[in-house]
């Protein structure tokens, strides 16, 4: 059924879109993670997109523990690193990867609601909750969350990151 040009909702988040648009015209965008939870075999955090001053997008984290920066077992170091928007074969679809990670490659930013489907990349999602019923906090929404982080980098292929503890 066709809408009449007088019934028309902008959608929940076109206002958040157009204010990324914008301010992407005058700069690039950053990437903050902060970790805020150190759990047994799992590290919870926040991550947040802005573009100069103004914050366009946040989320929740699921990283794997911190385990000496072991590859595909342990959480990458804390530090700013830059990110290129790149092709996975892998999981076939272009993904936020992370490069110069001290002794580490292909550290992704994707989907994922449980730390068994990491291999020491970061999921995002809307919220933790415990979606197993195993007693511990997991990714929500993880496909959302991707999706609108990818909008809020709006069009950009390189960016840093910096991630604290």
């Amino acid at each position: 059924m066709a809408r009449s040009s007088g019934s028309f909702r902008p959608r929940k988040h076109a206002p958040m879109r157009l204010l990324s648009k914008l301010l992407a015209q005058l700069y690039s965008p950053n990437v903050i993670l902060t970790r805020h939870t150190h759990l047994s075999g799992r590290v919870l955090g926040r991550l947040a997109v802005f573009m100069g001053p103004v914050r366009v997008f946040t989320c929740m984290t699921l990283e794997l523990p911190w385990l000496d920066n072991k590859n595909k077992i342990s959480c990458i170091p804390p530090g700013k690193y830059t990110m290129k928007f790149e092709y996975s074969g892998k999981f076939r679809e272009f993904l936020w990867e992370l490069k110069n990670v001290p002794n580490r490659s292909e550290i992704k930013i994707h989907v994922a609601n449980y730390p068994s489907e990491l291999l020491g990349c970061i999921a995002l999602g809307l919220s933790h909750a415990d979606i197993d019923a195993d007693g511990l906090l997991d990714l929500v929404s993880s496909r959302k969350a991707v999706d609108r982080f990818h909008e809020a980098m709006n069009g950009a292929t390189s960016s840093t990151i910096t991630i604290t503890d």
